[in-house]
């Protein structure tokens, strides 16, 4: 820095404070240093020829401070610390409701680890904050520049690895999470002068003689109330002090204060070029900046700073979106730390403090509440202030003692009115005599922190002392109705005009529903679509949102919408407005839904973590919103691909499930099947054909998962194999298996009974040996739970488990079965509640109905099996001994005779009966195959044999006279037929 290092302004203050370190410490020692290095960072940004405006984020002191410097010196550049590439969204604020949040959004990084995106900063901006008067003095006011020169977006993310956790220190007593305090997301937070101390023990140290419970308190006590009133000379210097306080009190976060001074040099840079490129004055120019980067030590600080030692980075390839998203003072206050209530407090002292000044302050044009445009323009007539040479205003105001400001009885009075009737209208039983002690305690309180007038944190803790009860009867507490009484959770709202294409089209894409949407608060939105078509597009978006956004966005009250299925009538709760921001978020990725539901179909698809399962929802999700065979095609091939490089089955209940979905629709909507589901059957037919032997002995794949895979192969079994697959591949899968597992063992019996290597008389067989084995009694549930889950793929098997849970409850002993029965419950409803329903139907089919008849009932397999072809082989044997011999089968049916005779070629035609032309001609065919007959004689149990030829000379190798009985069996199922 060129210039003497300090000037003569403070020479009475350094003294001052000499003699007080000296006689403190005892001799010059480190707090000297700190004290004189604390007067000469002020006396170095007073004597800067550019004017800095130090400034705390959202505070009345600073926006009341930095209202009355615009009127007076009328700059024709404000520089802003704010990101600088958000500069062209803030025109767009006079289109919104005040808070709103200016932010930078990136959903596709390129430069930054995969695991932060999404990236996302935000700016919150308030009527009652000093960067909001700045932008709106500079864009309503003809020939003034507004320029910001803080790091980009980009570098937030770049200078800062830590930047998506909130470095803040939240207050010591925090509110309760809300919806409105979640409105910012997970976005990093940027804001003008984040002044708060970073030693820990100088925060507690003030806290504590400072008598207040968190530092919003003391920011409020000892520097806003003392500064609302105080000139513009005054408020810099305090400012300037309290900034480098805290500076040079700061811990060696070496990373932090790297990125700090980072900022400072990119900031001074950033003006020094625009000042060269332009030409302009350093006095017609305004820096408004936190207080704590006003008192910078860097040797870029200043016009006349180094400009040849640092450069800026170039930005990373990533895409940033920017737009404006609404804000609430709980998000505020849970960005930066504050105490729940503080920003509240801020705006109703911010409205008290215009009214008792009467500065005029600045709006911009079109905003509610905005002055005309003829008042601002004889406003901005007036002739800009001499700046005057600068004085020592800072000893005065620390030697000055406190002002102590009055007791407002009827202010504190009507407080504890309106607390009670708030706190009687939210269920607690306040009366009169609740007021009285609300205003005797905050009067009291104030008295012991020493306080004349009570603050409103003073009245808070007195209401909360005197009303709030051992419980909460309504849904807020007294702090809660104090911060809503004292101006309430104020939240933005984003205007039309200023929402991203998508969000404007979604809302004209909506608006046949003839509700406000964008309005806070749930609508209930009622479409019939049979009385009116063109209410379809409107369900169309609503379950596109439901899809992309938040559940409480839109939520389906009646209706749903499935594969192949429409609803006629629909019912929605809808709250859009309050979902603003996700709905801005859409905007980011794209111009309309459709676009933005697709590619987030891709990306989940083709993602590197992607699964069969999660491929196959894309596809159905495809289908079931964007109606689009084309997607589903791509997407179903590519499930091909990842079922192939799977290795687990992990996801196996879930590719079940949406298969079946998928492949019922497909068959009765196309004439056809795609492709790619023949493909994937095919596939996946032999991929679990492989995997299953591996999976019965695998610890880490539960009996559901084998169960989805058996269901896989059992169920798309016919068309694998008409497909080309080999049925000897699964059943050499199952016989290669040899699970330890109980359960598991259970669901192989089930399969070796679907393939029929294991008879049903087998499995009860061996589920009596376990009933008789004490020592796998204990274990019994678990075979049941692997009985269960064999339902899935073998589902006519419900008899038998019903059998096996009836012949343990009636079988095992009290002592045995009491301890055992938790076990059962528990095991079926953790591992298959959704198979419970088919076997609670099978067991109602099997058990009577009432229960006198229980006592005589006898469960169907204890009775004695019959031979279901006993009567029918009596029967035919009977009526084989009376019928003729001869081939009476074939003349009864001719027809079958001549579509054989056809086939073979046979054109003789039928012989006379009687005719010795071709002796026994209609029995040739029966002659020629005796191997045939035997098998239909074999089949139909007839064991009589051959009989001898008859006296008419028939051949005794006809099926009709060899096999009477077998004759007459096929003749019996023929006319049944």
């Amino acid at each position: 820095m060129s210039g003497p290092r300090t000037s003569g302004v403070f020479t009475a203050l350094r003294t001052q404070l000499q003699g007080a370190a000296t006689e403190f410490a005892g001799g010059p020692d480190a707090l000297e240093g700190i004290l004189l290095g604390m007067v000469d960072d002020v006396d170095r940004a007073v004597r800067e020829p550019l004017e800095i405006f130090p400034v705390c984020h959202h505070s009345p002191a600073s926006a009341l401070a930095m209202a009355r410097r615009l009127r007076e010196k009328q700059p024709k550049v404000v520089y802003l610390e704010l990101c600088e590439d958000m500069a062209p969204l803030l025109t767009e604020l006079r289109n919104c409701r005040l808070p709103v949040a200016v932010q930078a959004f990136a959903g596709d990084i390129d430069g930054f680890p995969q695991e932060w995106a999404p990236l996302s900063v935000v700016a919150p901006i308030t009527e009652a904050s000093a960067e909001y008067q700045a932008i709106a003095y500079a864009l309503d006011t003809p020939g003034v520049e507004l320029m910001l020169v803080d790091r980009s977006s980009d570098h937030v993310f770049q200078w800062d690895d830590t930047a998506r956790a909130d470095g803040t220190s939240p207050e010591v007593e925090e509110g309760p999470t809300s919806e409105e305090a979640a409105l910012h997301g997970e976005a990093v937070g940027v804001g003008i002068g984040d002044l708060r101390p970073r030693f820990a023990e100088l925060e507690e140290h003030l806290l504590r003689h400072g008598k207040v419970r968190h530092w919003s308190e003391w920011w409020h006590q000892y520097v806003e109330v003392p500064l609302g009133d105080s000139d513009h000379d005054t408020y810099r210097q305090v400012m300037f002090l309290i900034g480098s306080l805290f500076r040079r009190l700061a811990p060696g976060d070496g990373d932090r204060v790297r990125v700090d001074e980072d900022r400072e040099r990119y900031m001074w840079t950033r003006m020094r070029e625009h000042m060269a490129a332009t030409g302009t004055d350093p006095e017609d120019c305004l820096y408004v900046c936190g207080a704590f980067h006003a008192a910078s030590r860097v040797e870029e600080f200043g016009v006349d700073g180094r400009s040849d030692s640092f450069t800026i980075s170039p930005r990373t390839a990533t895409t940033w979106q920017y737009g404006l998203i609404p804000s609430s003072h709980a998000a505020i206050e849970a960005q930066f730390g504050l105490a729940p209530g503080s920003v509240s407090i801020a705006a109703t002292q911010w409205q008290k403090s215009l009214k008792r000044t009467r500065v005029r302050p600045y709006r911009l044009e079109g905003q509610a509440g905005a002055r005309t445009s003829r008042a601002k323009r004889a406003e901005h007539a007036a002739a800009p202030a001499v700046p005057a040479p600068a004085t020592d205003r800072l000893s005065g105001f620390l030697q000055r003692p406190p002002v102590l400001d009055g007791l407002d009885e009827a202010e504190l009075l009507g407080w504890s009115v309106d607390i009670v009737r708030a706190a009687r209208r939210n269920g607690y039983l306040a009366s009169t005599a609740d007021a009285i002690a609300v205003f005797e305690t905050s009067i009291l309180l104030a008295g012991m922190r020493d306080r004349a007038k009570p603050t409103p944190y003073d009245f808070q803790d007195a209401a909360v002392t005197c009303i709030e009860k051992d419980r909460v009867p309504g849904r807020r507490d007294v702090r809660r109705l104090v911060e809503i009484m004292m101006g309430g959770d104020r939240i933005g709202q984003v205007g039309y005009e200023a929402l991203p294409p998508l969000a404007r089209d979604v809302y004209d894409r909506l608006e046949p529903l003839g509700l406000k949407l964008q309005q806070r608060g749930v609508q209930r939105a009622l479409l019939d679509m049979a009385g009116r078509p063109e209410l379809e597009a409107c369900s169309d978006v609503l379950w596109m949102l439901r899809r992309l956004m938040p559940t409480a966005a839109a939520r389906p009250i009646m209706g749903e919408r499935r594969l192949g299925e429409r609803s006629i009538q629909e019912s929605w709760d809808l709250a859009l407005g309050t979902h603003q921001r996700a709905l801005i978020e859409l905007g980011y990725e794209g111009v309309s839904i459709e676009q933005v539901l697709e590619q987030r179909l891709r990306r989940e698809a083709y993602g590197p973590r992607a699964t069969t399962a999660g491929v196959l929802a894309a596809v159905e999700d495809s289908l079931l919103y964007l109606r689009s065979g084309r997607l589903a095609d791509e997407l179903g091939t590519h499930a091909l691909k990842v079922l192939s490089a799977e290795r687990t089955v992990d996801g196996a209940p879930e590719v079940l499930r949406r298969a079946r979905t998928l492949l019922a629709y497909y068959r009765t909507s196309r004439p056809e099947l795609p492709a790619w589901i023949e493909s994937f059957v095919r596939t996946g037919y032999a991929h679990y054909c492989t995997l299953l032997p591996t999976a019965f002995r695998d610890e880490d794949a539960t009996v559901g998962q084998v169960a989805a895979m058996l269901g896989f192969l059992f169920s798309m079994e016919s068309l694998a194999l008409s497909l080309g697959c080999d049925r000897t591949q699964l059943e050499l899968a199952v016989a290669q298996s040899h699970p330890e597992d109980p359960s598991k063992t259970a669901l192989l019996w089930a399969a070796q009974v679907q393939l029929g290597t294991l008879s049903r008389a087998e499995l009860r067989a061996r589920c009596d040996a376990l009933l008789d084995n004490p020592l796998v009694v204990p274990s019994y549930p678990r075979y049941l739970s692997g009985f269960v889950h064999a339902l899935e793929p073998v589902p006519g098997l419900a008899d038998v488990v019903v059998e096996a849970v009836s012949n343990a409850f009636g079988r095992l002993p009290d002592t045995v079965l009491l301890p055992w029965l938790p076990l059962l419950i528990t095991t079926l409803r953790k591992g298959a509640a959704d198979l419970a329903p088919l076997l609670i139907r099978e067991a109602g089919r099997v058990f009577p109905g009432r229960l006198p008849a229980l006592d005589s009932w006898v469960p169907p397999w204890r009775m004695p099996e019959a031979d279901p072809f006993a009567a029918s082989r009596s029967r035919l044997t009977a009526t084989a001994a009376q019928a003729p011999r001869g081939a009476a089968l074939l003349a009864a049916h001719p027809a079958t005779c001549d579509a054989v005779a056809g086939l073979l070629g046979c054109e003789d035609g039928w012989q006379q009966q009687g005719s010795s032309a071709v002796p026994h001609a209609g029995a040739t065919l029966l002659a020629a195959h005796p191997a045939a007959c035997d098998a239909v004689a074999e089949l139909l149990g007839c064991d009589g044999g051959w009989a001898p030829a008859d006296d008419a000379g028939a051949p005794g190798t006809a099926l009709a006279a060899g096999h009477p009985a077998a004759a007459e069996a096929l003749e019996s199922l023929l006319a049944n037929a």
